[in-house]
């Protein structure tokens, strides 16, 4: 079980880690020729990366759910402190899915073209939800570790 966990944790630094980098690289990247210079590159293999990242982080937590027994009452409804924290932490690992996929939909569609407004506003928008939601989920990580030792 420790490997799972382990495997968890990695991908979970390299998800956020990530989404550190590319929130700090937008920030502080201004200039539109550098720009357009750096994300063509850069984008594609870092969005490669960030899928792999996010595929391993749900597939160790369902492992590590289903392992440690939670799962079930994850599912049933039932509630104790620790589910209803692993509870509100899995919902915004579904709004940080769903905002990935519409973030990586029009960086993909668009990597090499101009965007429209709409979406250079859906784009840089997901791409701030994801960061700021990535801390939430880590403060919820931390409060249900704090919890079980």
């Amino acid at each position: 079980m420790n490997w799972i966990l382990y495997t968890h944790l990695i991908a979970a630094m390299a998800w956020i880690g990530g989404s550190i980098f590319m929130f700090a690289l937008g920030i502080l990247l201004r200039d539109k020729e550098k720009q357009q210079a750096v994300y063509p590159v850069v984008g594609p293999i870092f969005g490669y990366f960030e899928l792999a990242s996010l595929f391993v982080l749900l597939i160790s937590g369902t492992w590590i759910a289903y392992n440690t027994g939670v799962l079930t009452p994850l599912l049933d409804g039932n509630h104790s402190k620790i589910i209803d924290i692993l509870r509100t932490k899995l919902w915004i690992v579904l709004v940080i899915v769903i905002a990935t996929i519409a973030h990586f939909y029009i960086a993909f569609k668009t990597n090499t073209t101009q965007r429209s407004k709409l979406e250079n506003l859906v784009s840089r928008g997901s791409s701030l939800l994801i960061f700021f939601l990535n801390l939430v989920v880590v403060y919820y990580a931390i409060l249900i570790r704090t919890i079980i030792t």
